[in-house]
């Protein structure tokens, strides 16, 4: 097939998500495609007539990830006065001579359903759920809606008003943006002044912040591809919390896979996970994100639409520990989606 593999944008996740399609685009071709890797918002600015047949390295400009998030001021910047278009140069001519577009994105624009949106109407296929089950996962005020009226148990939580809001929380709670992802812009925080600075932070991130109960316990997350739950991670990072440098520098997080449970537990924890993405509505795969406080009780996190597919990521261990290698994982999520959806 002829597959475009869509990554980078001008998400807080940018640099995650071109290690992710770095990664789809090297295993497609090992598996025989003809595949093309770009940035989504930088486009490629060549001719791009019959490009599934040119000889270039599109890996070449992808770099590791560091640290610390991405300034995306810079990156509008590479598209200079054109840069209020968010499609960059070519992208929707080569989507459109794709057989299907592996979403390799993370975070804003990515898995908020705009683009989703767009390629609908534009007759794209593409790998991941529909634009509006990515958006109802994407806003964690609205997916906390979806998953109480479910029956999926989540956190307490608060929507603040403003960064000058009078709410007056219980310590320690958590502090996040309600449209990001690998944890940019979530904050544990134990006193008011810690309180008042992330708050503060979180506002410049987004324009919805919410508070949550903080929960003590185990964390874990579960993939639902096509409805099947697969083997459950347990992630225990060696300092602080699952935070965006735990996430993706190696070494500094433990990753458990399947997850020291037992049979009650696991299954527990599996289930709650086809119920989230069921309360979403998630058509093809998603990831969710579990706390397990310290006697037993399971509350779910959050949902994410695109996971990441780094050498780092979580979905690639899940399905190694059912015997699927990442090519074959690729292809799977390229299978459902191309199934399930059109």
């Amino acid at each position: 097939m002829k597959i475009t593999v869509l990554a980078g944008g001008l998400s807080t996740e940018r640099d995650v998500s071109l290690v992710s399609g770095r990664g789809v685009y090297n295993a497609l071709l090992k598996r025989g495609h003809k595949a093309v890797l770009l940035d989504v918002f930088l486009g490629y600015e060549g001719d791009a007539d019959n490009i599934f047949e040119r000889d270039i390295d599109w890996t070449s400009q992808i770099e590791s990830i560091s640290g610390e998030a991405p300034d995306l001021e810079k990156v509008r910047s590479m598209r200079g006065t054109d840069a209020k278009v968010f499609f960059g140069p070519n992208v929707i001519k080569i989507c459109q001579a794709s057989d299907i577009v592996f979403m390799a994105l993370h975070g804003d624009c990515g898995e908020n359903g705009k683009i989703q949106a767009a390629f609908d109407l534009l007759g794209i296929k593409y790998t991941g759920t529909d634009s509006y089950s990515s958006a109802l996962a994407m806003n964690k005020s609205t997916s906390k809606l979806a998953f109480r009226s479910y029956g999926v148990s989540t956190p307490d939580s608060y929507m603040l008003k403003s960064a000058d809001d009078d709410y007056k929380p219980e310590f320690p709670c958590v502090v996040k943006i309600c449209n990001g992802g690998s944890s940019v812009g979530v904050y544990i925080v134990n006193n008011e002044s810690e309180y008042q600075s992330a708050v503060t932070d979180a506002f410049r991130y987004d324009s919805k912040v919410m508070v949550e109960q903080y929960i003590k316990g185990r964390e874990f997350t579960c993939c639902v591809i096509d409805g099947m739950a697969l083997p459950i991670v347990e992630i225990a990072p060696k300092e602080g919390f699952y935070d965006y440098k735990n996430k993706y520098q190696a070494g500094s997080t433990i990753e458990t896979c399947p997850a020291d449970l037992d049979a009650v537990q696991t299954a527990k924890i599996q289930a709650e996970a086809v119920k989230a993405y069921n309360a979403l509505e998630i058509q093809t795969y998603a990831r969710m994100d579990f706390i397990m406080d310290e006697t037993g009780n399971v509350y779910c996190l959050e949902a994410n639409t695109l996971p990441g597919m780094t050498p780092t990521s979580l979905i690639p261990q899940e399905a190694a520990a059912i015997g699927k290698s990442y090519e074959d994982l690729c292809e799977w999520i390229i299978e459902v989606s191309l199934a399930k959806r059109f």
